[in-house]
């Protein structure tokens, strides 16, 4: 029997309070409690602080380019079906510096449970202004107040047809764990945007500021209203829904391709040949 223990406990350099603490706790639980090993999950991240998370765990684990999760996890993906991949970093890693990358992940569907830790900052960099914080906050580097409009992931998820769009909240682990083994369980890309606070650098967006705001999706809200779905998106301030804003089914990106097929290609026999013969194609 798996255990949330199972993937161990580390010394971490994360500031006490900081929301990863809740948000890797959720992982560790939803992946003991879908019964996956720590050898049988792959957790791929970027730069920053939320993508120091796999190195506080016993895992597989890939830490790359800043923004440059998502390619790296699909390329993952594509090679061994048999790993269970979750990408998690923080919301500047994954909406700036990965945007485009998020956008061709959404339009791709690969089955892939993306996991970003938006604590509506820059945390590593000292507190400038990331595409979720809001307009007009003081930020350190921004002190005449944030000039741009917010991104919004979970709209914009939903827009693209995103096939699973959750919003979560590391003060609510319970309900944080349940959120992303949904989302591990969906079969496509999955999108689990946690709210969380960063108690050095983001004075407004605290841990009482998320308490006060967060609530539950109503029994009533149906995940697959997208026009529904969409309401909820762009409910942000006084009050923030979260839950599974959105799920549809959509064919993977891997299964439109016959030749991935049978055994994951990490695990065939390189046919030298055959690629010769596809190089000299080229020549």
């Amino acid at each position: 029997m798996v255990t949330a223990d199972d993937f161990g406990t580390y010394k971490t350099s994360w500031c006490p309070g900081c929301g990863n603490f809740g948000i890797i706790a959720a992982v560790k639980q939803a992946l003991a409690e879908e019964g996956i090993a720590p050898n049988e999950a792959l957790v791929v991240s970027g730069i920053g602080q939320a993508a120091k998370l796999p190195h506080y765990m016993r895992v597989n684990f890939f830490n790359g380019l800043h923004g440059r999760a998502l390619p790296v996890a699909q390329g993952a993906r594509l090679a061994n079906r048999r790993l269970k991949i979750l990408v998690t970093s923080g919301d500047g890693c994954t909406y700036g510096e990965g945007g485009n990358h998020f956008l061709a992940a959404i339009r791709r569907n690969m089955d892939l449970t993306v996991i970003v830790h938006d604590n509506q900052i820059y945390g590593l960099t000292k507190g400038q202004a990331s595409p979720t914080t809001m307009s007009e906050q003081v930020t350190k580097a921004q002190p005449w107040g944030v000039a741009s409009e917010a991104f919004n992931p979970v709209a914009v998820a939903v827009a693209m047809n995103a096939g699973f769009v959750a919003r979560g909240f590391s003060g609510m682990q319970a309900h944080l764990a349940d959120l992303i083994r949904q989302a591990m369980n969906h079969e496509g890309f999955a999108l689990v945007d946690v709210l969380q606070p960063c108690v050095s650098f983001n004075k407004v967006n605290t841990q009482a500021w998320y308490r006060e705001r967060c609530y539950e999706l109503p029994p009533e809200h149906d995940p697959t209203d997208r026009t529904a779905a969409m309401a909820r998106a762009w409910e942000f301030g006084e009050r923030i829904p979260i839950g599974v804003l959105y799920r549809t089914d959509r064919p993977t990106f891997e299964s439109r391709f016959r030749h991935l097929e049978g055994p994951p290609l990490a695990e065939r026999e390189e046919d030298r040949a055959a690629l010769e013969r596809i190089m000299m194609h080229y020549a």
